[in-house]
């Protein structure tokens, strides 16, 4: 068909005188769209080669960056695998470490802590040989009130002793709640320390009950702590609770004994004449 928006003689036109000797006019145009043709098959043939060879060039090296990131990423993994046994093996060295500290400092404090139940006991033996001694001086009439007279003489001692037990007490809480906290600081608790030792050594009853020892083992020895959600103060320490059962029962002896030397050393014997 001819384009009606082309000029004339730029189409193929039918020719009309046939077959003729003037036909081959028309072969001209023929042979005109030929060679056009023949050119754009050669270079969509080129062009498609061309693109096949950059494609193909595209997935080599994209072949090759693959291959070479898996490498490199397997060999990352194996060094970060080493590693992360490395330190897993240090870890559990060092665990085990803190497990046997751990093992030895319960051992230390067990044996502690039967000492104390075993003086304590001797503690409870005096008290009950006292007690006896006492029902006995009670029985015998004057002395019965030489006995009284000492006790009464001594509960002014008793009295003090108990007030500086019981503030050791509410110190020592304190002082373990501070040893367990994540948060105080651990110079906030040395100085805590330090004020209790400084007190007791100023005090004449702590030098009677020999305080100052007694809390040098605890401030070493005493690490038992509650669990991180405890609330309750008092439910920390361990060798703490020993140490101020047996102070209580060392007061108690202790006034008993200074009543037994008041009434042998004779200090009440005006009164009793």
């Amino acid at each position: 068909m001819n384009n009606l928006n082309d000029p004339p003689r730029w189409n193929i036109q039918p020719d009309p005188r046939g077959r003729g000797a003037g036909a081959g006019d028309g072969n001209q145009w023929n042979y005109a769209l030929l060679v056009p043709m023949l050119g754009l098959a050669a270079f969509r043939w080129i062009w498609t080669r061309e693109s096949e060879r950059e494609i193909q060039k595209v997935k080599d090296q994209y072949d090759k960056d693959v291959s070479t990131l898996t490498s490199e990423m397997e060999a990352r993994y194996r060094d970060t695998l080493t590693e992360r046994r490395r330190a897993a093996a240090t870890l559990e060295l060092e665990l085990e470490k803190e497990r046997q500290r751990v093992k030895g400092y319960k051992q230390a404090l067990i044996s502690q802590s039967q000492q104390l139940m075993a003086e304590r006991k001797k503690l409870n033996q005096e008290r009950q040989s006292l007690e006896e001694e006492k029902q006995r001086q009670v029985a015998s009439g004057a002395a019965g009130a030489v006995l009284h007279h000492a006790l009464e003489r001594e509960n002014d001692w008793h009295r003090r002793a108990t007030t500086t037990l019981k503030e050791l007490e509410g110190q020592l809480v304190e002082r373990q709640n501070a040893y367990c906290s994540l948060i105080q600081p651990r110079d906030q608790r040395l100085e805590m320390e330090n004020n209790m030792l400084l007190k007791v050594v100023k005090d004449p009853i702590g030098a009677e009950l020999d305080l100052e020892s007694d809390l040098r083992d605890i401030f070493k020895r005493d690490k038992h702590c509650a669990d991180l959600l405890n609330m309750d103060k008092r439910k920390n320490g361990s060798l703490m609770w020993v140490y101020l059962k047996y102070w209580q029962l060392q007061v108690t002896v202790q006034k008993h004994k200074k009543a037994e030397e008041a009434i042998f050393g004779g200090k009440f014997q005006s009164q009793t004449k």
